[in-house]
């Protein structure tokens, strides 16, 4: 059983604690910080988490083993180098930093004190984007061709002028901090690195200084093509297909693929509810307790600030940006 301090206990903080505290066998959370205690309390004393605002006494208290970190994207950097020094080992909730040069850094600090680093990308627990990557690293599709995804949701809708998440230097390139990140974070598990990108981001319906309309043409490394567009005032959609010269995969929603062929004929599978919260964070306990290795790789999570980090400036500039 890893015992785990949560910081930041804000919504998705608050997402965290329940998926785990109380129903997982490798995780428990015994502290918890955040710098707005009167907001936290309730949910803190429902779930026997001690409360205070001291990120630095987490680190030293000796019974916790890991933090997770649900803070903003900003501080992730600093927060990660903190707990490495003092030997925890790291949860990290996505993006996992903002600049590529961070999050080196960042990778850095943890291998040289050799915790584990874990970031949050969730849908790489899902059963259907599982069997996806297997059908594609079978070969089921043959030749790669394209990959194209939309992510949306109607959470800018929700922020609020003044507000972390609404700042855009936290929030760049509309959704993706919040959405698309995702995406990238699995193409590049399913397709590698990703070297240039091309975006258009526009503001069309939120109260906020956020673009909310997002799409990026995407180059990758083996030759393929994409796309990936991020809305993030809109209803909800989670798609993402893959086209290859024997046949497509379309993942629509999150438990659900449906596979077509060359002669027309299409088949469907359906995939069984996974709280992907409680799998990431246990995978997160599996790999710090001597288990298996956390399966986002500290390449790929540069890599994928790396592309965000193109994306972001490839928003305010009308032409292709190279992946660093």
């Amino acid at each position: 059983m890893l015992n785990a301090a949560i910081v930041g206990l804000g919504r998705w903080g608050q997402t965290l604690v329940a998926s785990a505290q109380g129903k997982s066998e490798k995780l428990r959370f015994v502290a918890g910080v955040t710098g707005t205690l009167a907001k936290a309390e309730a949910f803190a004393k429902t779930h026997g988490i001690p409360l205070g605002k001291d990120y630095g006494a987490v680190l030293k208290d000796p019974k916790i083993q890991g933090v997770v970190l649900a803070t903003p994207h900003s501080l992730h950097a600093r927060q990660v180098a903190e707990a490495a020094a003092a030997g925890k080992h790291v949860f990290v909730e996505k993006p996992f930093t903002l600049t590529k040069a961070t999050a080196e850094q960042a990778a850095a600090a943890c291998a040289k004190a050799k915790v584990v680093l874990a970031i949050g990308h969730n849908r790489r627990f899902l059963p259907a984007m599982a069997r996806l990557k297997q059908a594609i690293a079978d070969g089921q599709l043959g030749t790669l061709q394209h990959v194209e995804a939309t992510f949306a949701a109607p959470g800018g809708f929700r922020y609020q002028p003044g507000t972390w998440r609404a700042d855009p230097d936290e929030s760049p390139a509309g959704g993706m901090a919040g959405l698309g990140i995702h995406v990238i974070d699995a193409m590049i598990d399913m397709f590698g690195r990703i070297t240039a990108v091309c975006v258009n981001s526009l503001k069309r319906s939120v109260a906020t200084d956020l673009d909310d309309t997002t799409s990026m043409l995407l180059w990758f490394e083996n030759g393929m093509s994409g796309y990936l567009g991020t809305l993030m005032a809109t209803a909800p959609i989670w798609r993402l297909q893959v086209f290859g010269a024997k046949q497509w995969i379309e993942m629509r929603g999150q438990r659900r693929l449906v596979v077509g062929h060359l002669e027309g004929e299409r088949d469907q599978i359906e995939f069984p509810v996974v709280d992907i919260e409680r799998a990431e964070l246990e995978a997160f306990a599996d790999a710090a307790t001597g288990g298996a290795p956390y399966p986002v790789t500290h390449e790929q999570a540069i890599h994928g600030i790396a592309v965000f980090e193109a994306i972001a400036k490839g928003a305010r500039a009308p032409e292709t940006i190279r992946v660093a």
